[in-house]
Formats: C-alpha cells, sequence, structure tokens
C-alpha cells in the first residue's frame, strides 16, 4: 500500500452512513474535487440496516438514497396491548453491503481508504497510522459518536437478526413496533422486517435507563418470538447489535469539542439525530446535500458552518428532548409502553412530522393535550427535570 502523504480538496473521516452519503453527494454535484473517503473497517457501512419512511426526505433528495435502497413497503404496522394499527406511508430499507457496493462503483478507487487507522484530525489536515498525512482544503469527522458523558441520555439498545426461515412467513409489511411482547429493562418492542418471502429481519429494542446489554438473552428471546410466529429458523444469516443514545440534555458546546474540537463534523459527531427515535438517516442526507452545495469547504469556514447547523438542530430538538424525560423519568419502566400506544392514536400526518423531525407547533399541542398516559405530576416533573 502507497503510504507517501497526498493532497486532495475534500476528505471525509468515518465511512459509515454520514460519510458515505456526504461522500455521494460530493462525486455527484461536485466531480471536479478530488476527495477521500477513509474508514477504519474493511468495508464501507460496517454492518448496518437502517431504515426511513418516504417522507423522511424531501423529493429533491431522494436521489441520493434511490440507488440504497434494498427492501421497501407500501405501509407498516404497529401492535400495542389496546391498540394495533396499519398506515400507509412507504418504508425503506438500505443494508451496509448495498452502500459500500454504490460507493465502490460511484467513485474511483484512489478515493477510498479501508482499515485506516486516523490518528488526528484537524480543519485541513488528517494524520494516518504510519504518520501518513492527508493534506486537504477541508475536512469533516463523521466517526460516530463523540464523548456522550457530556449529554444526558437514556438509551436505545438492540440486538437484531436476520433469519432465513423453512417457509414462507406470510408478513406484507414491516410491523415498526410489536410492543405486545412481555416488557422488559424499559419500553420493550420487537422490530420486523419482511425480506422476501422466506426471509425475515427481526430485532429486540428497549428504551432503558442503562446501555448494559447482554446480546446473549436477546438473542434466545428473538429466538421465542419467531417461535412464537410459527417460523422456523433454519439459520441465522447476519447479526447486528447496538446501543444508541436517546438524548434528554447535555452540553452541545462540550459534546462538539470531544470529537475532535475545530474539525467540523456529521452524523452523530456532531448530534445530527432524531432525539426520540435516534434516526440519523433524514439528517445525514439533508446534511449530505447541504455540503455539496457549499461553494467554499475550507476547513474552517465549513466548521463554523457545521457548528452553527448543529446549534440549530439542538435548539428544534428541544421538545424532543423533553418527551425523553417524560418516557425515561415520568413513566414507571413498565409502563413507558402507553406513552407510544397513546402517541400511534394521532393523526398519519403527526406521526410522519414526528419521524422527520419536522414538529411544527399544532403537532406539539396535538402530542401533549388529553389526558397523559402517566400521571401528570410526574410528568410535570420530568418536563422539568435536566441533569445537565
Amino acid at each position: 500500500m502507497n503510504r507517501e502523504n497526498i493532497k486532495v480538496d475534500f476528505a471525509i473521516v468515518g465511512g459509515g452512513l454520514a460519510g458515505g452519503l456526504i461522500a455521494l453527494a460530493l462525486a455527484k454535484m461536485r466531480p471536479e474535487l478530488k476527495i477521500v473517503l477513509i474508514e477504519q473497517g474493511d468495508s464501507f457501512g460496517g454492518n448496518h440496516i437502517w431504515s426511513y419512511f418516504a417522507s423522511d426526505i424531501l423529493p429533491e433528495h431522494r436521489w441520493l438514497t434511490a440507488p440504497l435502497v434494498t427492501y421497501g413497503w407500501s405501509g407498516y404496522e404497529v401492535r400495542f396491548p389496546a391498540h394495533s394499527r396499519s398506515l400507509d406511508n412507504i418504508y425503506y430499507t438500505i443494508e451496509s453491503e448495498r452502500l459500500d457496493w454504490v460507493l465502490r462503483h460511484n467513485l474511483p478507487a484512489s478515493a477510498l481508504m479501508l482499515g485506516r487507522e486516523v490518528k488526528a484530525v484537524s480543519p485541513r489536515l488528517v494524520v494516518l497510522d504510519g504518520a501518513q498525512r492527508i493534506n486537504a482544503g477541508g475536512v469533516i469527522d463523521a466517526r460516530g459518536a463523540g464523548d456522550l458523558h457530556h449529554l444526558d441520555c437514556g438509551w436505545q439498545k438492540f440486538t437484531g437478526q436476520l433469519m432465513q426461515l423453512s417457509e414462507p412467513h406470510n408478513l406484507t409489511k414491516p410491523i415498526v413496533m410489536d410492543a405486545t411482547v412481555e416488557q422488559h429493562d424499559g419500553y420493550r418492542f420487537v422490530y420486523v422486517l419482511p425480506f422476501g418471502m422466506d426471509k425475515i429481519f427481526v430485532e429486540d429494542t428497549y428504551y432503558s435507563d442503562t446501555p448494559n446489554h447482554d446480546p446473549r438473552r436477546l438473542r434466545q428471546r428473538l429466538a421465542e418470538y419467531a417461535d412464537g410466529k410459527g417460523w422456523k429458523v433454519e439459520r441465522v444469516l447476519r447479526e447486528e447489535n447496538g446501543v444508541l443514545p436517546v438524548v434528554m440534555g447535555g452540553d452541545l458546546d462540550s459534546y462538539w469539542a470531544s470529537g475532535s474540537g475545530r474539525t467540523a463534523k456529521a452524523g452523530a459527531r456532531g448530534a445530527f439525530f432524531q432525539s426520540v427515535t435516534s434516526y440519523s438517516l433524514p439528517d445525514a442526507v439533508r446534511n449530505a446535500i447541504f455540503i455539496a452545495e457549499q461553494p467554499d469547504l475550507d476547513g474552517d469556514k465549513l466548521n463554523m458552518i457545521m457548528r452553527q447547523r448543529a446549534q440549530e438542530h439542538w435548539q428544534s430538538g428541544k421538545f424532543y428532548r423533553m418527551l425523553n424525560r417524560m418516557l425515561f423519568r415520568g413513566a414507571e419502566a413498565s409502563e413507558r409502553y402507553k406513552i407510544l400506544e397513546r402517541f400511534y392514536r394521532l393523526k398519519p400526518g403527526l406521526i410522519e412530522r414526528f419521524y422527520a423531525g419536522k414538529t411544527g407547533p399544532g403537532d406539539k399541542a396535538r402530542i401533549l393535550s388529553g389526558k397523559p398516559p402517566i400521571p401528570i405530576g410526574k410528568a410535570i416533573t420530568a418536563i422539568r427535570s435536566k441533569k445537565k
């Protein structure tokens, strides 16, 4: 491998979803630029499945995700003990293998660097293992979360398996939340994606007070869920485990500084995610297009622009962080599902805007109106509670 120092117009550190989308947007919109995408792993995207609603992305931006989609459905279901519902919003899934393939087929080999450890970054410099230096007009860091100690968090943790079944499962649409399962460790639901006639992705998910994650126990519960549905599992084709922050508050300035200081950031590194769902894809698309539209990708200027963008995103997420405090501090762990059960009785348009992070004043009033599913005193106390 050639370890000589190189010079590029723009360097993207981190080849996950956020970094990959930035690279694809630049390749399409700014083909004159020499860019490099740097990833520590041996493939881009890691081992992930990302899903999103059609309404999460502006129509004029959908060209960016369209080549990445591996599955799509015309609607989805939610199931709760006292309420089940089908909704018509189109739902899509992207697999990390597809992101890797699309990047390799849309960017020159010289722009893709795999298996490289980043030792240091600054607005115009990336230092790799072996002391190789990448001098760039601008740098953006999209390597994942910064120091989460600066944020007040609950946790969304999960184990998901893609199962090969011996017989068809007969599902025609995803089950985004099946909360009819026994509640453990906070709000628990199972997430189901039907991949073809005899393949199904099943994920056991928890909104928990702690990040402690035991994949062995969750694998057992996944097997029990499949057995309860009468699905005969021949083998597990892939498994994904994760622990994501569900942010209730914190110090954005300190969080931003913890993730490579004065360098521009994207994805979780810059706190670009929907606070309740931990969804990062809609913001990753918006940021990728935004970055590619900038006439000047100078590292210092881009850091200032993205820092301001992060502040605006943080401010717009105030309502979602308040809801998280209600969920985690206003409800007993075993009763948290009631908050989501009530939410999914609301109008489809409101639910769509909520997932997209575009909840308006009328939506907020509707979400908070009526009899709360938790004691009013606890709800008020939770809303006002802030650790930081």
